[in-house]
């Protein structure tokens, strides 16, 4: 059985991610360790291992050998909340993020000169935060654990040693686990209710790129990752403090979301025999998400209640990341990289909600390649982020208030194998 929001948890709908994880809105950039040492840059054109199934699908016809590249990244973040909190009491309590785990894989093998198959398993988007029981942003989004797997076949054309087309539908799967408190009219802050919902939804979508040697030296990606529109069925489970028709009960519910196609242009350069640049620019279409509206079948007697339709203003604008890299090859063993990126958050000042109290951010990162002989390769990557210090100002008749400023960062860490056949 599939479940799905309630009344309390809309915005939990939008934040399939973290605010710390290392992408803005609720996409993840966690696909690849050696791109991330990077910062990213260059994701659409590099094609260095097996992970350019997601990077860029035309990128699997550099690649001459059949290989398998696994791996996985972690991110530890920090969020400093100062600020008035919640007319209803609790406390101020940054710890609202855990240890968060991002796995991937990747196989591909070439067929001749032309053709190559693949597949890969990534995750595109996530989220987990807990506030607490006792945490004053607990009425707004207590807690949220969501994330969405994404498997997918791919096939690459190589029309010459210049130009190469790939396409792969992805196959993807959505499930979490969603909370919050319901605020006791007579004892405010005591004594709460409480919401939980667990989701689970598939949908198709589809990754589409072309790589060109634009010179010897010089390569151009461009990758198209689809909209994903999701359509959850299932039930609400309301626990209110006080006795009454909602107490207990369960009610069906339908729930439609997109996930926001992206476009990604990179360009990776070699300077020189040791010295190669990377460049990348990111547009996601985070403006599909103008509102979040849920509807709940409950009985006759109950229709009309707040319970029926809810929606929540988000009014997203679409946004822009930019990456530049580099990386020294060391020796035929050792090759060191480094990149920076910036990244827009797509949420306003008005509808800013403690479930994605994010804004602009910056990312520095660090990496490394280390390949003991021609068949194997091990990368490392880490990252660190800052974001811009943001405000969240939420008033709501059946909430009260939040208001706090929030200081965010983290630290991401990445190991991947790759091995040859």
């Amino acid at each position: 059985m599939k479940k799905v929001m309630l009344k309390t948890s809309l915005g939990v709908a939008v934040a399939l991610a973290s605010s710390q994880l290392l992408a803005s809105g609720f996409a993840l950039n966690e696909q690849s360790i050696s791109s991330m040492g990077t910062g990213f840059a260059g994701r659409s054109s590099s094609a260095d291992d097996a992970s350019t199934v997601f990077g860029n699908p035309a990128g699997m016809s550099r690649l001459k050998r059949e290989q398998i590249t696994v791996g996985g990244a972690a991110v530890i973040a920090k969020s400093d909340i100062s600020g008035r909190g919640s007319n209803l009491g609790g406390e101020t309590d940054g710890d609202m993020v855990p240890l968060v785990g991002v796995p991937m894989g990747y196989y591909v093998k070439p067929i001749d000169d032309h053709w190559s198959v693949g597949f890969g398993v990534y995750v595109p988007f996530g989220l987990v935060t807990d506030y607490g029981s006792d945490d004053a942003a607990r009425y707004w989004g207590k807690k949220s654990h969501v994330e969405v797997v994404t498997f997918q076949p791919t096939i690459s054309y190589a029309f010459n040693d210049k130009v190469s087309i790939g396409f792969g539908p992805t196959i993807n799967r959505i499930k979490g686990e969603l909370g919050s408190s319901l605020i006791n009219p007579f004892t405010p802050g005591r004594n709460d209710g409480e919401v939980k919902i667990k989701g689970d939804d598939t949908a198709v979508g589809y990754n589409i790129g072309i790589l060109v040697q634009a010179t010897d030296s010089t390569r151009i990606g461009l990758t198209y990752h689809s909209m994903v529109d999701y359509k959850l069925e299932g039930k609400t489970r309301v626990s209110t403090p006080l006795i009454g028709p909602f107490n207990g009960n369960k009610f069906d519910a339908t729930l439609k979301i997109k996930t926001p196609e992206s476009v990604d242009l990179s360009v990776t350069h070699e300077l020189d025999d040791q010295w190669t640049l990377y460049a990348g620019s990111t547009w996601t279409r985070w403006s599909r998400l103008k509102d979040i509206t849920v509807q709940n079948d409950v009985p006759a007697p109950l229709a009309g209640s707040a319970f029926q339709t809810i929606t929540e203003e988000q009014n997203w604008h679409d946004t822009w990341a930019h990456a530049i890299g580099a990386s020294y090859k060391v020796n035929k063993e050792w090759v060191l990289r480094t990149g920076f990126t910036v990244d827009q958050s797509p949420t306003n000042n008005h509808d800013r909600s403690p479930r994605i109290p994010t804004g602009d951010r910056k990312v520095f990162s660090l990496g490394a390649g280390w390949s003991p002989n021609e068949d194997m390769t091990i990368d490392v990557a880490y990252s660190y982020l800052w974001e811009e210090d943001t405000k969240v100002n939420q008033v709501s008749a059946t909430k009260g208030s939040y208001q706090a400023k929030y200081e965010n960062s983290a630290h991401g860490v990445g190991a991947s194998l790759t091995y040859r056949f």
